[in-house]
């Protein structure tokens, strides 16, 4: 079984200070959940005190996104080499940084490979806008960005990468996919890409999370779904007790 991992977004919220006593709470609620890979994604400024918070314990950090050169004239931007011995995890292409900081899948793809090669594991997130789901072009706007993202990635690399399905329409807006219809996406979208591109074996083993207003309410039923094996998380990531209950749920839910 592909072990499910939650992933909490903090987006731009907590200081320095608010960070590492999250995380010194968090950390013991955590504990017993070990059969679920659990990671918080900081800000930048935060991301190294986090990290060494955390040192002695088996939570994953993970950073919200990362630029695609080792190093240059890039005023505010993060290179992969900064991250090494930092973070683990990188996000990448959500749909806040597509839709306010102009990524495009073109340059999703080079952050994806700039980050394998310096030894992060990408977390690469795709959906589709409100507009695209009405259309009915869900499949070819979500199955056109894993190709994109993917483009020119081998197969030995993909043990590395994590998918995340987050609709547009559910970020931030309270509204969610079914666990039916996130399972359908996933599984007959964004799966049935991966088969295409790497065949069925290594598609199996691909971790594939669905992310927008995911809260404890609702985890139990995105993760008793087959093809769903955790979420990308924001609002709830950023109270104890909630992603808590997120773990918990999952755990339950995938029975580990």
């Amino acid at each position: 079984m592909r072990k499910p991992i939650i992933a909490g977004n903090w987006k731009m919220f907590k200081t320095v200070a608010e960070s590492v006593a999250f995380v010194h709470e968090l950390a013991p609620r955590l504990a017993p959940f070990t059969g679920i890979e659990r990671i918080v994604c900081p800000t930048y400024v935060a991301l190294a005190s986090v990290a060494d918070a955390l040192k002695a314990t088996d939570i994953r950090v993970g950073a919200q996104s990362v630029h695609w050169e080792a190093q240059g004239a890039f005023t505010s931007q993060i290179a992969p080499t900064m991250l090494q011995g930092i973070a683990e995890y990188v996000i990448i292409g959500h749909s806040e940084c597509r839709a306010y900081l102009n990524e495009t899948d073109e340059t999703v793809n080079r952050k994806v490979k700039a980050s394998l090669a310096y030894g992060l594991k990408p977390i690469i997130a795709v959906g589709e806008s409100l507009a695209e789901n009405e259309a009915g072009q869900t499949e070819n706007i979500v199955g056109g960005q894993v190709r994109a993202a993917l483009n020119g990635v081998d197969a030995a690399n993909m043990a590395n990468i994590v998918l995340a399905y987050e609709p547009i329409w559910a970020i931030g807006t309270g509204k969610s996919a079914s666990g039916e219809i996130a399972n359908n996406i996933i599984g007959g979208t964004i799966r049935a890409t991966l088969v295409d591109l790497y065949g069925k074996t290594i598609a199996d083993t691909v971790r594939i999370q669905y992310g927008g207003s995911v809260k404890p309410e609702n985890m139990q039923e995105y993760m008793s779904q087959p093809d769903i094996d955790g979420a990308l998380v924001g609002g709830a990531a950023l109270k104890v007790d909630d992603f808590t209950k997120l773990i918990e749920a999952a755990a339950k839910a995938k029975g580990v």
